[in-house]
């Protein structure tokens, strides 16, 4: 209110005069029929803004340098990416895929062709043929369609990189059919490495299989959504390293966390099932305790005093495996460590064919990648205060391997 008061106080000096009396203004005629927009500022007044001056063609070309890198890559891989269309008993999904090889094969998720009674697989440019499925693998969550009769101009295979010089940091980019909305591009960077899903239970959870972690998947923070699935991952050369696959969501739709197979697990399976339609898998016959939530080599050697501080560490055997033929040793006792009962005294691998492995997600990756059954592999093995290497003859992975208990084996 005082400041009302005073500012009407100002508007009454204004209009009286400075001395305070009681002369007023009069507008002459000439003033008042005079339009506002045709009295003068000042004679000489002129409007002169201050502009900069344009950025040189050199500083533009750096800023645009990551687009103009994202645009090429774009245009070079969009002819390889497909949408996937299947007919189910309960309707139509979608979802994507990208050419394998020349001789019309996809590579897409088995989720996606789950159930499937018909297959309509797009081109970009809106070219529509029936696809024939290969081969589907739960384990993996991969799959293999092809496409026959088809102009080998139109076969053009996406380069694959290698899953293995993956980082942290790095670009990673999407391309899909998210929503339906064909060849999109989605960017962001590797978030994490060395995931695991349970992909088999996932996509069948009244299945045979069940039990097998889906190793070293990728983390990106690249947008996934309903119809990426299948798409390929790409680097900043425009190598496919995986294959987008899921994502960690409380609503359904993309939050950032999205996970991707890794291109060297479609090498590894992509080949079996174009050949045979399944993959066999090699099997060693041990459980570990993973290094999530500190439950590793790496989180517990100093609590109890083990005599490494990485590898994994086998709690179970089971019986009539690999590993129990091999002379391989599970835990003997448990222990109670932060509410968790941690089945100690069994050996911990610490290599297999001269590569180190630090956590059970690492042992089995490298299993799923380079071995298969009937394989000899090398273990070294940490025994109490020993080290030495023991060899083991893999077998096939089995549907629903026998259970163990501590301390049986």
């Amino acid at each position: 209110m005082r400041g009302f008061v005073l500012a009407v106080l100002i508007l009454l000096i204004s209009l009286t005069g400075c001395d305070g009396g009681a002369s007023t203004y009069r507008p002459t005629a000439a003033a008042l029929s005079t339009p506002i927009n045709a009295l003068p500022i000042s004679a000489t007044a002129t409007y002169a803004p201050n502009l900069p001056t344009p950025i040189s063609d050199a500083l533009i070309a750096a800023a645009d340098a990551e687009y103009l890198l994202l645009s090429n890559l774009y245009e070079r891989t969009i002819p390889s990416v497909v949408n996937i269309e299947v007919v189910t008993a309960d309707g139509t999904t979608d979802g994507s895929g990208f050419l394998y090889d020349r001789d019309g094969h996809l590579i897409t998720n088995a989720h996606v062709v789950n159930g499937a009674n018909e297959i309509r697989v797009t081109f970009h440019d809106g070219y529509v043929k029936t696809g024939v499925l290969v081969g589907v693998d739960t384990f993996s969550d991969l799959a293999v369609i092809r496409v026959d009769q088809v102009d080998a101009a139109r076969l053009i295979p996406l380069p694959l990189g290698d899953s293995n010089q993956v980082r942290v940091g790095e670009r990673a980019i999407a391309i899909g059919n998210p929503f339906g909305l064909a060849s999109s591009m989605t960017l962001g960077i590797v978030s994490a490495l060395g995931r695991n899903l349970s992909s088999a239970e996932l996509i069948d959870p009244d299945g045979a299989v069940r039990g097998f972690q889906n190793p070293a998947i990728i983390q990106v923070d690249a947008q996934i959504n309903p119809g990426n699935s299948g798409g390929p991952l790409l680097n900043s050369r425009g190598e496919v390293i995986g294959v987008n696959t899921a994502i960690r969501s409380a609503s359904g739709v993309f939050e950032g966390v999205g996970f991707a197979v890794p291109i060297n697990t479609v090498k590894r399976v992509a080949p079996e099932l174009i050949a045979t339609g399944r993959v066999e898998y090699a099997w060693l016959g041990i459980q570990s305790l993973n290094n999530e939530n500190g439950y590793g080599v790496a989180g517990l050697a100093e609590l109890l005093d083990l005599p490494v501080t990485s590898g994994v560490m086998i709690s179970e055997i089971t019986p009539d495996s690999p590993a129990d033929k091999a002379g391989l040793r599970g835990g003997t006792h448990p222990v109670d460590v932060r509410g968790v009962s941690v089945c100690m005294g069994g050996d911990i691998i610490v290599a297999i064919n001269g590569v180190y492995v630090g956590s059970l997600d690492q042992l089995v990756a490298y299993l799923v990648m380079n071995s298969k059954p009937n394989d000899t592999i090398t273990l070294r093995i940490v025994r109490g205060q020993e080290t030495f290497d023991l060899p083991v003859l893999l077998e096939a992975r089995p549907v629903n391997p026998a259970p163990s208990r501590c301390g049986e084996r």
